[in-house]
C-alpha cells in the first residue's frame, strides 16, 4: 500500500511541477478572463434551452470563440499587451460602477484624474506633473 500512495505522491508532483515549468512566462488569468468565460457560460446556458435554429448556432459559435479567446489569453506569453488589455477592461468597468466621478487623463503625462461631476468646466491639476487643464464635469 505503501508504493502505490508513493507512487501517486510523486506522480502528482511531477504533474504540478510540470504544470508550473509550462505556466511560467504565461500570463494567467485575471478580470477581463473572467468576465469572458462568464459571458461564455451564460451563452451556453441559453443556447441550451434554445429549440434548434439559426439564433442556437450563432450562440453556440460566440460561447466558442469566446473560451479559445479566453484560453489564448491565458496561454499568452506576450504579458505586458494582456495586463494592458485587462487594465482597460477594469477601468471601463470602474467607470460604470463610479457614478460621481469623472476620469480624464493629463495631456502631458497621462496620468489618470478623477475629479467629481456635476461641477460645470472646472480647472484640473495633474497630481504628478502639476499640469493644469480645463474639463467640463
Amino acid at each position: 500500500m505503501k508504493g502505490i500512495g508513493g507512487f501517486f505522491r510523486n506522480l502528482t508532483m511531477r504533474l504540478s511541477t510540470g504544470l508550473r515549468r509550462f505556466m511560467e512566462g504565461r500570463y494567467g488569468s485575471d478580470k477581463l478572463n473572467t468576465a469572458i468565460l462568464m459571458v461564455a457560460l451564460v451563452l451556453v446556458l441559453v443556447y441550451t434551452f434554445l429549440p434548434f435554429g439559426l439564433v442556437k448556432i450563432i450562440l453556440w459559435i460566440i460561447s466558442y470563440v469566446l473560451m479559445i479567446w479566453a484560453i489564448f489569453r491565458m496561454l499568452s506569453r506576450n504579458t505586458y499587451r494582456r495586463y494592458q488589455e485587462n487594465r482597460r477592461f477594469l477601468q471601463i468597468v470602474d467607470g460604470i460602477r463610479d457614478r460621481e466621478h469623472r476620469y480624464y487623463n493629463c495631456p502631458t503625462c497621462r496620468q489618470r484624474v478623477r475629479v467629481p461631476r456635476r461641477k460645470g468646466k472646472i480647472s484640473i491639476t495633474c497630481p504628478k506633473c502639476r499640469e493644469k487643464f480645463i474639463r467640463k464635469t
